[in-house]
């Protein structure tokens, strides 16, 4: 209940009815974000298919994919071997495979992707160092084109080993689902 000002004689109320209303509105009106999708900002003056930073709105769910690792797809291969698993490139679409698979189980796809970290494993066939090269050969086949052009924030960093001496590729990524 409002209180009532006197001004000398006078009562003063149209004040307190238009702070009154400014407060209802303030407090009814939508967060600026929620009523938008999410923000993708691109690299400027760059076509390289990751996004700068990427916002969300606050109406957003996040769905975090554990890390994932390469299927097999030589099974004559030790099990332990890069020949078990494949090149980088081989490696890159085999986990992102399973990405959206898991994914698509999730009612998500892979433009739902905001957030990706990549572990790289030195190639013994690249003198000891990450093939950069042949990850993004397998990563632009599900980002950044004309059918899914959504672009996730993304670090890609070169790691001492993963748990299996074959695997070159991990790659963890949190999708977002609006509510």
């Amino acid at each position: 209940m409002s209180e009532m000002i006197e001004k000398g004689k006078k009562i003063v109320w149209i004040p307190l009815v238009l702070i009154g209303l400014a407060i209802a509105l303030i407090l009814t009106r939508p967060h600026p974000l929620s009523a938008q999708e999410v923000i993708r900002y691109p690299i400027p003056n760059s076509d390289f298919p990751i996004a700068r930073a990427v916002e969300l709105p606050a109406n957003a769910q996040l769905v975090y994919v554990s890390g994932q690792v390469p299927p097999v797809v030589n099974t004559d291969a030790p099990r332990t071997s890069i020949e078990a698993f494949g090149d980088t490139k081989t490696q890159t679409v085999g986990v992102l495979e399973r990405i959206q698979a898991i994914l698509t189980d999730a009612n998500l796809t892979m433009g739902d992707v905001v957030k990706m970290q990549v572990f790289l494993v030195g190639d013994p066939n690249n003198d000891g160092n990450m093939d950069f090269a042949g990850f993004m050969e397998g990563y632009t086949q599900f980002f950044g084109t004309e059918e899914q052009p959504n672009l996730p924030a993304r670090s890609a960093m070169q790691v001492a080993g993963l748990v299996n001496p074959g695997w070159l590729v991990e790659i963890e990524v949190v999708a977002v689902r609006m509510k």
